[in-house]
C-alpha cells in the first residue's frame, strides 16, 4: 500500500500572489465580467450592456483583471476584445461554480 506523501506548505510570495487572485475574485461584478467572457469574448460595451453595469465600472473591473492575469485583451482597431487568460481560469471559475450548485440553499 502506497503512503500519499505530503506536499511542502506554500511559499510565502505564492501564498501572497495567490492572496491577491482570490482577493480579486471576491467581487459580484467581476464573477459576472468573468462568467461572460467563459462564454464568449467581449468588448467594454457588450460586458456593460450584458451586466447592466456603467462602462466605467466594467473597465475598472477589468484593469485589476488583467492586472491579475484572470483576462487579457486583444485590440481590434478602437475596441479591445476581452478573454480569459487561459483555461485554467475557467476551470477556477467552473470549479467554484460546482462547488456553489453543491452546498444546501440558503447557505
Amino acid at each position: 500500500m502506497s503512503q500519499k506523501q505530503e506536499s511542502e506548505p506554500l511559499s510565502v510570495a505564492d501564498a501572497e500572489q495567490l492572496a491577491e487572485i482570490m482577493q480579486g475574485l471576491a467581487s459580484p461584478v467581476r464573477l459576472r465580467i468573468l462568467s461572460v467572457l467563459r462564454e464568449r469574448p467581449s468588448t467594454v460595451t457588450e460586458l456593460s450592456v450584458r451586466l447592466a453595469v456603467g462602462q466605467t465600472t466594467v473597465s475598472n473591473h477589468l484593469r485589476l483583471l488583467r492586472h491579475l492575469d484572470l483576462v487579457t485583451g486583444d485590440r481590434d482597431g478602437r475596441h479591445i476584445h476581452y478573454t480569459l487568460f487561459d483555461d485554467h481560469v475557467t476551470e477556477l471559475l467552473d470549479e467554484a461554480i460546482g462547488h456553489l450548485e453543491h452546498l444546501p440553499r440558503g447557505t
